[in-house]
């Protein structure tokens, strides 16, 4: 089994997809957002409002997300907000043409997926489908290594 090439394969199919994006929303008019900036939207769309836990989500820390929404805070992409549970938080939502955007990349991404049907074959691409969203159980967590020392 080639289990080392799973992680190489999902990530090049997900730069596929992401560009693919990009492209198509950069011949709608938007202007260009980077990699995080996409990865936050997505997040924000998913129901992810507070930054610290979009980090956390994306693997980045707090101040390079802040960077990042500020960034698409000029862009008119997104606002932030004071979360009306905890003061101490802020809510990251999407602007009106936030909205927008969001709209035309799901757009986007349904003619991306048709795409990919039609390369692929709707069965495979169901199948490729189903199986990205099953549940695949807990993270899985690395071993801990036997001790090699006496003591």
């Amino acid at each position: 089994m080639q289990t080392h090439q799973l992680i190489i394969a999902l990530f090049q199919r997900f730069c596929w997809l992401d560009e693919g994006l990009q492209a198509r929303l950069h011949n709608a008019g938007w202007p260009d957002v980077s990699r995080a900036q996409s990865m936050v939207m997505t997040n924000i769309v998913t129901g992810v409002a507070r930054p610290s836990d979009i980090a956390r989500n994306l693997g980045f820390s707090r101040q390079a997300i802040h960077t990042t929404i500020g960034q698409m805070t000029q862009l008119g992409m997104v606002m932030l907000t004071d979360d009306p549970d905890d003061r101490r938080h802020k809510i990251v939502s999407l602007t009106p043409a936030g909205e927008q955007m969001r709209h035309d990349a799901q757009v986007a991404m349904d003619a991306l997926g048709a795409q990919v049907a039609g390369r692929l074959g709707r069965r495979r691409f169901d199948a490729l489908l189903a199986t990205l969203e099953a549940d695949w159980g807990e993270n899985i967590e690395p071993p801990v290594p036997e001790s090699t020392t006496s003591r």
